[in-house]
């Protein structure tokens, strides 16, 4: 009987230096995808995956890219060496939803590729032309919290977890949060080390350009469902495809809706894709009845594979 799993794909801030290095060395095919996306990108980003330095993986220009090659080169891994494995949905965070597409179908390689290169680019733009920042907030109940983001004019980002919320906005108003955060019952509210205010209203600019590039791009309808961060719900038509992932720029990541969805559908095994296990942490605290298998090297994709195909 096949493995039935749901894939989940990492978001920005997963990315390592060295992500990827030792499947390109074991895996061919991992290393002709990973040749496919420098020639396409124009610039050697496997060896900025590989090598870093981190300050130059980190700008979103390259880390959008790297995380979305890197998690099909393991995909493409682990479907070869689990030929049974059924993909019964997908999904992904902020960035990880279009890996999330590419994996379901919906649009090709390369030009998921340019997509998430011109993204990051749009993104990389704005934050250089805006004061934003980003503060976690842990603790405290989302009605206070968006009380909060209220009066000091700043936006929900990511609901990531229960207890795990982030603001997104202007420099001052994410300083006027975190000031104001104790007194709100908060119990920690950390700053991010992001160069800019992500998923907030900040990022509009992009927003307004990745939908004319996902309005040019190739997009079918995807062979299973993909749940989309910014309804929390499975979009299988081109057009709201393209104004999900549009909406998503500026729009809150619903990440905890978004997998209980998934949970409400029946789904108990969930596999994480990417250079770390973040959304295995995450799902820990929005349910620990399911199962997360995360994936992001060598060693890991072989404790999974032997696993599934016990």
């Amino acid at each position: 009987m096949p493995k039935q799993a749901v894939l989940l794909f990492a978001g920005q801030g997963a990315q390592k230096v060295g992500m990827g290095k030792d499947l390109a060395e074991a895996y061919p095919a991992v290393s002709d995808l990973l040749s496919q996306a420098d020639a396409a990108i124009g610039y050697p980003l496997s060896q900025i995956m590989f090598e870093g330095p981190m300050e130059e993986l980190t700008k979103t220009s390259r880390c959008q890219p790297a995380l979305y090659a890197h998690g099909l080169a393991l995909l493409e891994v682990l479907k070869s060496k689990v030929p049974d494995l059924e993909i019964t949905a997908t999904a992904g965070l902020s960035l990880g939803e279009f890996t999330a597409h590419a994996a379901a179908g919906t649009f090709d390689f390369a030009t998921g590729l340019n997509l998430v290169f011109q993204r990051g680019s749009f993104m990389e733009e704005a934050c250089d032309t805006t004061r934003g920042a980003m503060l976690a907030m842990l603790g405290g109940e989302e009605s206070t919290i968006r009380e909060l983001a209220a009066e000091c004019d700043v936006d929900v980002a990511n609901l990531n977890a229960p207890g795990q919320i982030v603001l997104s906005g202007s420099v001052e108003g994410i300083e006027a949060a975190a000031a104001k955060a104790k007194d709100k019952g908060i119990k920690r509210a950390i700053p991010l080390p992001v160069a800019g205010a992500y998923h907030s209203r900040l990022m509009k600019s992009a927003q307004d350009k990745l939908a004319v590039a996902l309005e040019k791009a190739t997009i079918v309808s995807p062979g299973v469902p993909v749940v989309c961060n910014f309804e929390a719900r499975p979009v299988n038509r081109q057009e709201e495809i393209r104004a999900t992932l549009t909406a998503q720029v500026t729009g809150s990541v619903r990440w905890v809706e978004s997998m209980q969805h998934l949970i409400s559908q029946g789904h108990t095994l969930f596999i994480e894709l990417g250079p770390d296990a973040t959304l295995a942490g995450l799902m820990g605290k929005i349910d620990k009845t399911v199962k997360v298998i995360s994936i992001k090297d060598t060693a890991t994709l072989d404790a999974a594979v032997a696993e599934l195909n016990a």
